[in-house]
C-alpha cells in the first residue's frame, strides 16, 4: 500500500436528487483542495457536463452506461491517467448516474490491484430528494441500495416537504441504513468537511450488507475456450438449442439502448470479444479476462451476417435477427481462443470444416447488476433556436399529463432573442429554468435528455421541434 493513497469520493443519490448542485458547490467553494471529477451519465445524450460549473478542476464524463459492468474499464483507465499526473490529487470525486447501485464503483478500488495500492474510497455520499424518495424506495431497487451502501446520506431538498413529512422520510431511511450521518439540507448546503476526506467506508460493513462484494461483476456473462487451427470458421448464434454448444439465461437488462457501449437483454444484438491465450491456467486466463473487461467497454464493430471476425482487442458487436445469425471467424495462425460473450439468451457455437468445435474450458461470470428494465430514456440534439412562448406551453402540458412518468429531464437550450444559455432541470412535476452563462463560441445546438417510463420518442421529439422559432 502507498502511504498515501489517493482519497476518493463516490456521490450517487436517485435522479434528480441533487448530485450535481452537490457537485458544482464542491467546485465553486475556496477549499484550497485540488481535485477531479469523474461523471457517468444514464441517458442518450451527455448533458451533466454542460450543467457543472466550469472550473479549474479536470474534468472526465462517461456517458450511457453504468460504471458496474461496462463502463468500468474506462473507470480504471480515467484513474490511470490520473496517476501520471505530475501535481498530485488531493482527491478524486465519482459522480454515478442516478440509476446506478454504489456497490460495483466501490469494489473497484478493492478488487483491482493498483487501484487498492493508488486509492483510499473514502466514502459513499448519497444526496436523497426528501420529496420524492419514498416513492422511488417503493418502485426502485437501485435507490434501497443506494441509500444502504452509503456512509453519509444527504437528506436534501427539505424545504418542498412538511416537518411531519421530513420526520416520516428520516425515519424510512433509518430503517434501511442506520449507522450513516444524515444531514437534512437544502441545496446541498452542508459543510464540506462533512462530505470530502471524511473515512467514512467501511469495507467490514460493506461485505455483510452484500456477501458478494468483493466478487467482481463482468460486462459479459459466459466465456468459452476454443483450440482453432488457422483459416475461417464460421460463428454460429441461435439456429437451435445444440446440446453440445452452450446456453444460458441470465436476465441481465439494462434497457439504454446506447450504440456506443456493451448493453444487454437485446435479442437482436450480441456483444462478443475474442482474444488469444497462451495457456488456460488461472493467472493466464484472468490477464485475458481483465483486456476483455477493457474490450467490452470500448467502441464496438458492427457487424451483419455473414461478415468476418477477427481475433483482437475488438468488441464485436453481431446484429441478429429473431436471435439468430450466421458470422465468419479468421484465424491466422493456430491457438486457443478466448470467447466472451455478453448477456443473451441464444447460444454460441464454433464449427471448423463443418464441425462443432466444443470448448475445452468455459466459466460464467458474476453479471447481476440490472436497471428497472421500465427505465429508459430519450435524448435529443437539435439545432435552432426556440420560441420561448411555445416551449413553455410545451413542458408545462408534459408536466402536467406526463409528469408521473418522468424520472428527470434536464438540458441546454438556445431560445431566440437570447445570447444565454437556458439550463432547465426537472423531476416528476418539479421544474426550474433559468439562463446562465453566454454561448460565447460554444455551437449553439439544443440538448434534452428525458429519463422515466414509458417514454414515446417520436411524440417527444415531434413536440420539441414544433417549439423551434420559424
Amino acid at each position: 500500500m502507498d502511504n498515501n493513497p489517493i482519497p476518493v469520493t463516490v456521490l450517487t443519490g436517485f435522479l434528480g436528487s441533487g448530485k450535481t448542485t452537490l457537485l458544482n458547490r464542491i467546485l465553486t467553494e475556496q477549499h484550497g483542495r485540488k481535485l477531479a471529477v469523474i461523471e457517468n451519465e444514464f441517458g442518450e445524450v451527455g448533458v451533466d457536463n454542460q450543467l457543472v460549473i466550469q472550473s479549474d478542476e479536470e474534468l472526465f464524463e462517461m456517458n450511457n452506461g453504468c460504471i458496474c459492468c461496462s463502463v468500468r474499464g474506462d473507470l480504471i483507465r480515467v484513474l490511470g491517467r490520473l496517476l501520471k499526473r505530475k501535481d498530485r490529487l488531493d482527491g478524486i470525486l465519482i459522480e454515478t448516474t442516478g440509476l446506478a447501485n454504489p456497490a460495483p464503483v466501490a469494489q473497484t478500488f478493492f478488487t483491482d490491484d493498483e487501484m487498492r495500492r493508488s486509492f483510499r474510497l473514502d466514502a459513499i455520499v448519497t444526496v436523497v430528494d426528501a420529496k420524492h424518495v419514498c416513492a422511488h424506495l417503493d418502485k426502485n431497487d437501485e435507490s434501497v441500495k443506494q441509500l444502504a451502501f452509503a456512509d453519509v446520506i444527504l437528506l436534501n431538498k427539505t424545504d418542498l416537504v412538511t416537518p411531519a413529512e421530513l420526520e416520516t422520510v428520516e425515519a424510512r431511511i433509518r430503517a434501511i441504513n442506520a449507522v450513516a450521518k444524515v444531514h437534512p439540507c437544502r441545496d446541498c448546503a452542508v459543510p464540506l468537511d462533512k462530505v470530502i476526506d471524511i473515512g467514512g467506508f467501511k469495507l467490514e460493513r460493506a461485505t455483510e450488507l452484500d456477501p458478494k462484494f468483493l466478487e467482481p461483476e463482468y460486462p459479459f456473462e459466459w466465456a468459452g475456450a476454443y483450440p482453432l487451427t488457422a483459416g475461417v470458421h464460421d460463428l454460429v448464434i441461435g439456429h437451435g438449442d445444440d446440446e453440445e454448444g452452450h446456453d444460458h439465461g441470465h436476465d441481465h437488462d439494462h434497457g439504454d439502448g446506447h450504440p456506443h457501449h456493451h448493453h444487454h437483454g437485446n435479442k437482436d444484438e450480441l456483444d462478443v470479444a475474442i482474444l488469444p491465450v497462451a495457456g488456460l491456467d488461472e493467472p493466464q486466463i484472468a490477464a485475458v479476462r481483465d483486456s476483455a473487461v477493457t474490450v467490452f467497454s470500448d467502441w464496438e464493430r458492427r457487424m451483419k451476417e455473414g461478415e468476418t471476425a477477427i481475433p483482437g482487442p475488438t468488441l464485436n458487436r453481431l446484429l441478429l435477427k429473431d436471435g439468430n445469425g450466421a458470422f465468419k471467424l479468421s484465424v491466422d495462425k493456430p491457438g486457443t481462443f478466448l470467447v466472451f460473450e455478453g448477456c443473451g439468451e441464444d447460444p454460441l457455437h464454433l464449427y471448423e470444416d463443418g464441425k462443432l468445435v466444443k470448448p475445452v474450458w468455459q466459466a460464467d461470470f458474476h453479471a447481476a447488476h440490472e436497471h428497472n428494465e421500465e427505465v429508459g430514456s430519450v435524448g435529443i440534439q437539435q439545432p435552432g433556436e426556440l420560441d420561448g412562448t411555445r416551449l413553455n406551453a410545451w413542458i408545462s402540458d408534459l408536466l402536467r399529463t406526463k409528469g408521473n412518468d418522468i424520472y428527470r429531464m434536464k438540458g441546454v437550450l438556445c431560445v431566440k432573442g437570447s445570447t444565454k444559455r437556458l439550463v432547465f432541470q426537472g423531476i416528476h412535476m418539479l421544474f426550474d429554468a433559468k439562463f446562465d452563462r453566454e454561448w460565447g463560441s460554444e455551437s449553439r445546438v439544443n440538448t434534452l435528455v428525458f429519463i422515466g417510463k414509458n417514454l414515446d420518442r417520436a411524440q417527444l421529439t415531434a413536440a420539441f421541434k414544433a417549439c423551434l422559432a420559424a
